[in-house]
């Protein structure tokens, strides 16, 4: 596994793990690659030093990804536990709050690629909440189930 450290066309930095350069390459080139935070899909690589193991303890694979997957049903429990689900029309919602037509609180929901790039070009604060599978939960809910 390669993890790069990617940038879309707007400048924002994030970072993604590619089975090989030709992975990254290919899906680059299919539009798979989306920025996290304005969801465009013309992404390309940035200058970044190389990783080098210095030990054989170091995390495998697997253990990353289920890492992983623990902070990201976390967070997403938590979006769900502490804000308000407005569905499709969190872009109108954000849009009239960023914009003092109404009181601002905690939301999520559901917008198009199209609507959070206006959003991000209007200054909109917005970030993507992680989709999840049911077959990668954390190990505790794996427990239970």
């Amino acid at each position: 596994m390669i993890k790069y450290a990617l940038k879309c066309e707007v400048d924002h930095g994030f970072e993604a793990w590619f089975s090989s350069s030709e992975s990254f390459d290919e899906q680059a080139a299919k539009g798979l690659v989306e920025c996290p935070m304005c969801g465009s899909t013309k992404v390309t690589k940035a200058i970044m030093a190389p990783m080098v193991r210095t030990s054989k303890e170091d995390v495998a694979p697997a253990d990353m990804r289920q890492a992983v997957a623990e902070v990201l049903h976390k967070l997403r429990k938590h979006v769900e536990d502490t804000h308000t689900y407005v569905g499709g029309a969190f872009a109108s919602e954000a849009r009239d709050m960023h914009q003092g037509l109404t009181p601002e609180r905690p939301i999520y929901g559901e917008a198009t690629t199209e609507e959070v790039k206006a959003l991000v070009e209007e200054g909109v604060p917005v970030a993507p909440l992680p989709i999840l599978s049911d077959k990668v939960k954390p190990a505790a809910q794996k427990k239970l189930n």
